[in-house]
């Protein structure tokens, strides 16, 4: 069994200040020979049928005055494709499990309303529906990924939505995917069999959902259209491995394709905190909850391996992002909240977990994209603004597809009260063109950190840099002033004798390119 290929754990170092600013933290480089590639589809993305994310945010309807495509906003497609969005997943979340797929489709007038009995009880007329989110997925370049409805669905109405989505020929559902207009199949490879089934999806038990899952597989047919369709399974909550277990255990492998993993970077359930006006205490408890993400993917891929040891199923982590209380006078069912320093800390410290455990994580999807917990993009009617998060993960693009380089250093310690946690976030990655990039986060709210890295392996001759980074972890782009945290070239390193060494400031986010 190899170990996780990401070492940066922890040496003690006493200060009630924080660590010396002499200290240098040394990073070397490991052999790369057998290192897996960064699937581009850790960098997905995540949009449920809730708040604002698709009426209000994706979808205004093709009568608005702002520029769309059928109903699509063009601006929110453009910021996208800039991102390289590998996929998207929808229509939940918890609403996949009510969701109904023949509701959305058909003359828009002929529509049913349904409620939307998760998030606001608000009435939703199902004018978007499978068409309108595949045919934005092409729009995007990005492969949809479909969660189906297990929690109030049956069997066959989820294969009567693979036939009508990826069947080329005769058939009852293909002959009504081309009454309602779309001619050629979708060939969608990404399924979900349900979402959450331990909690909103049905609370079942870990061996009653195995069984549900063996049942709905069985009938999702390929239709030899995607070149392998992936059958995705409701995963654990946070830690809960005996679900992780359950499943790899009762489950064929062949019948397998990937298992979930949901995790939330939350404060508190019940005091989750503000989402600008919070404190370094606060701060510091979300990194330490969102951390927790590199503890969590070690562990249940130490249960996947006991079962896979060759590592055929991915681990899919199809929700994670920060979590706060909703911003004061919004509806606390549209999770509407706003996207400062931390969060793009955080997306940076997250990205390197998942790059780090590349061999085992194979997708990822940011909760969510637009308007809803830590989006990328928010709307207030014709305005749109990009998050710091954005260009977190557009800073990160880098390493799609790109082939990990393992590394292994000691962190220094961000102390806060008595309380520590690893203060430096890396990952590491060689792309198709043989360019080098270093992701690198510093955490410490308070001090900045010396980065010492041994590169004379990787073979780069020339070294640029970007950061984002802000006057305070409050900031944050608004509609008035939208592009107050943006990444901006950075000088503060030295290369020199094979060694690159680097200050980086606190609460910072910095990728650079060798080459």
């Amino acid at each position: 069994m190899k170990k996780p290929l990401f070492l940066a754990l922890v040496f003690a170092f006493s200060s009630q200040f924080g660590f010396a600013q002499n200290q240098v933290t040394s990073v070397a480089i490991k052999n790369s020979n057998d290192a897996p590639t960064i699937s581009k589809h850790i960098y997905g993305h995540f949009a449920e049928h809730l708040g604002h994310c698709i009426y209000g945010g994706f979808f205004v309807g093709d009568t608005s005055k702002i520029p769309n495509t059928n109903g699509v906003r063009n601006d929110i497609v453009k910021a996208l494709k800039e991102l390289k969005i590998p996929n998207l997943r929808w229509p939940g979340g918890c609403f996949a499990d009510t969701y109904h797929w023949k509701d959305g489709i058909g003359p828009k007038e002929n529509r049913p309303t349904i409620v939307n009995q998760w998030w606001g009880g608000v009435t939703e007329d199902n004018s978007f529906g499978t068409h309108d989110f595949l045919n934005m997925c092409e729009l995007l370049g990005a492969e949809p990924y479909l969660s189906g409805n297990v929690g109030s669905g049956t069997v066959q109405e989820l294969a009567d939505w693979m036939q009508y989505t990826n069947f080329g020929g005769k058939s009852p559902m293909s002959d009504l995917r081309r009454k309602n207009g779309r001619t050629e199949p979708w060939k969608v490879k990404y399924w979900g069999i349900g979402n959450e089934a331990w909690g909103c999806g049905g609370n079942m038990t870990a061996d009653y959902y195995a069984n549900e899952y063996r049942k709905f597989a069985t009938f999702m047919s390929d239709w030899n259209n995607t070149g392998g369709l992936i059958k995705i399974a409701s995963g654990a909550n946070s830690s809960d491995y005996n679900w992780t277990e359950t499943l790899m255990k009762n489950i064929p492998l062949n019948m397998l394709g990937g298992v979930g993993v949901h995790h939330y970077a939350v404060i508190d359930w019940n005091k989750k905190g503000a989402d600008v006006a919070f404190t370094e205490k606060e701060y510091f408890l979300t990194m330490q909850s969102a951390l927790k993400m590199e503890e969590l993917v070690t562990k249940h891929a130490a249960v996947m391996d006991k079962y896979d040891p060759e590592k055929k199923v991915a681990m899919i982590v199809d929700e994670w992002g920060a979590w706060y209380d909703v911003q004061k006078g919004t509806n606390p069912g549209f999770l509407y909240q706003q996207n400062t320093m931390r969060d793009a800390v955080l997306a940076g410290a997250t990205l390197n977990i998942f790059n780090n455990h590349a061999d085992r994580v194979k997708m990822a999807n940011l909760a969510q994209c637009v308007n809803v917990l830590q989006a990328v993009i928010l709307t207030d009617k014709a305005k749109m603004i990009t998050t710091p998060t954005y260009h977190v993960m557009k800073m990160y693009s880098v390493h799609q597809d790109a082939k990990l380089i393992p590394i292994e250093f000691t962190s220094p310690l961000y102390i806060f009260n008595g309380q520590t946690i690893p203060a430096v976030s890396m990952s590491v990655s060689k792309d198709q063109k043989g360019l080098i990039h270093i992701s690198l986060v510093n955490i410490d709210a308070v001090n900045k950190n010396k980065i010492e890295i041994d590169t004379a392996s990787l073979g780069a001759q020339k070294y640029t840099a970007s950061i984002i980074t802000a006057s305070k972890l409050q900031e944050y782009n608004s509609f008035e002033n939208p592009d107050k945290i943006v990444p901006v070239a950075f000088k503060g390193f030295e290369n020199k004798k094979g060694k690159l060494e680097i200050t980086i400031p606190p609460f910072s986010v910095l990728v650079l390119e060798g080459k």
